[in-house]
């Protein structure tokens, strides 16, 4: 009798753990999205959207608005302005307004990878303007902008006009001394969210922006490219635009560094680029094998000068986005790499960009 006393006893105490322990769904707010914003007092404007489960409610989402001198604050506000328990296991996106971005987010960064609820890859996104407004507003027929802004940028870093950038691959950059990290920036266009270009980061300090247009020719020299699309502008032909629009583009990246005298650098940037031409607003015909090897040569040109364009601006923001610090560094000894400046020395390096262009096929164009 006294064992089964005892196991009496401890089953008890299980059961009343559990009870403890137990989180009804319905009591939870999950939050999916949070914005932040540096406000003029030097506080931190926090919104977080947890969507409303309850199918006979009007509305489908919860906003909830914190000013605080840290995320953990702002946590703290949250719990005092509604009867849900605010959890953060399912976030999936954060979004930071551009005035918190060129202060810099690292420390925000570091705080969200310390809290154990939260996963690796949600992602970080650049809002032009204030991001707590952007997360604030609607844009029917979306019901949920975090997640309209998420599907979006998804979409987009498919065909690689965007980088797909997470919590853990802007930590893995920002603390890698021949990289610096990039996001996707995102704006209010009215009654849409609009995709505005690439953010690129000098530390944890956003310092520059590649248009959007721009961003697939990006993409080819910072990584090998796997998929992608582009239109090509080639100037005009009897006074009308020519261009090209490419499908099925992948790229390969080689980087070549040349160690000069005075401890100088120069650096090979190759890129081969293979697709298919979707469109050709030219009159000449594609079929001629002539005229595809004049046009591979015309993109070849217009890749490497905007190539060379966006590097050159890259060299004076000080942001080396394309990691070719990367190369640098593996060319020299764990002592000469150290006692380099290389955030003074990058700007200084001469760097030459090689594009080869090859048309896989050119569709039903005559």
């Amino acid at each position: 009798m006294g064992k089964l006393k005892i196991v009496a006893v401890i089953l008890l105490l299980l059961l009343t753990g559990c009870k403890r322990d137990e989180r009804i769904l319905e009591d939870l707010g999950m939050v999916q999205t949070s914005s932040y914003d540096l406000l003029d007092n030097n506080k931190l404007k926090v919104v977080s959207c947890v969507p409303v489960i309850d199918p006979d409610s009007p509305v489908r989402r919860e906003l909830l608005t914190a000013e605080s001198d840290s995320i953990k604050g702002a946590r703290l506000q949250f719990s005092r302005q509604t009867d849900l328990m605010v959890v953060s296991g399912q976030l999936r996106e954060t979004l930071f307004g551009t005035t918190l971005a060129q202060a810099g987010i690292g420390d925000y960064i570091d705080t969200l990878l310390r809290d154990p609820s939260i996963a690796l890859g949600v992602s970080v996104t650049i809002v032009e303007g204030d991001a707590g407004e952007l997360l604030s507003k609607t844009y029917k027929p979306h019901s949920d902008t975090g997640r309209y802004i998420t599907h979006l940028l998804e979409k987009e870093s498919m065909g690689n006009s965007v980088p797909a950038t997470t919590l853990y691959e802007f930590s893995r950059d920002y603390n890698d001394d021949g990289v610096d990290a990039v996001a996707p920036i995102v704006r209010d266009a009215g009654k849409k969210v609009a995709v505005d270009g690439i953010a690129l980061f000098q530390m944890d300090k956003y310092v520059m922006k590649i248009p959007v247009e721009d961003g697939i020719v990006f993409a080819l020299f910072r990584d090998d490219l796997k998929q992608g699309e582009a239109t090509v502008n080639l100037g005009e032909e009897n006074g009308k635009p020519l261009t090209a629009m490419f499908s099925s583009l992948a790229g390969k990246r080689k980087v070549k560094v040349h160690r000069l005298e005075e401890g100088r650098f120069k650096v090979d940037l190759s890129v081969s680029v293979q697709g298919s031409v979707l469109e050709y607003t030219g009159e000449e015909k594609l079929s001629d094998s002539g005229t595809r090897h004049k046009l591979e040569a015309q993109i070849s040109k217009s890749i490497t000068d905007k190539a060379e364009e966006l590097i050159r601006q890259m060299q004076q923001a000080k942001t080396d986005a394309l990691g070719i610090g990367r190369y640098v560094r593996n060319s020299l000894s764990y002592k000469e790499w150290t006692s380099l400046n290389w955030r003074e020395v990058y700007p200084q390096i001469e760097v030459e960009c090689h594009v080869k262009v090859t048309i896989k096929d050119y569709g039903k164009y005559s």
